[in-house]
């Protein structure tokens, strides 16, 4: 299994980022699929999740309704983060989800908000 995300980086409060997970090694298509990220100091917050078909998503308060998470058929997973804020500065990991848990973890890509 391995995830690799990208898309992070600098970028200015009220700004945008789309984050990308590359996926192989397994059926992707077959598992929910989820964001999670770690801001400096602090422990893992779940972000967001999408079930195989990409129907049904799930977001934390802290991000409902900024925040965009999809898939596609090329085993890639998505976040769309829109009107960023200083506290979204973490790194965002993109995780596979199994028995409400995450079994496998990319190595994280670092979004960084500031003026």
């Amino acid at each position: 299994v391995q995830l690799v995300e990208s898309g992070g980086g600098l970028v200015q409060p009220g700004g945008s980022l789309r984050l990308s997970c590359a996926a192989s090694g397994f059926s992707f298509s077959g598992y929910w699929m989820a964001w999670v990220r770690q801001a400096p100091g602090k422990g893992l917050e779940w972000v967001s999740e999408i079930n195989p078909s990409g129907d049904r998503t799930n977001y934390s308060d802290s991000v409902k309704g900024r925040f965009t998470i999809s898939r596609d058929g090329a085993n890639t997973l998505y976040l769309q983060m829109n009107r960023l804020q200083l506290v979204d500065t973490a790194v965002y990991f993109c995780a596979r989800a199994v028995s409400c848990s995450w079994d496998y973890w990319g190595q994280g890509t670092q979004v960084t908000v500031s003026s």
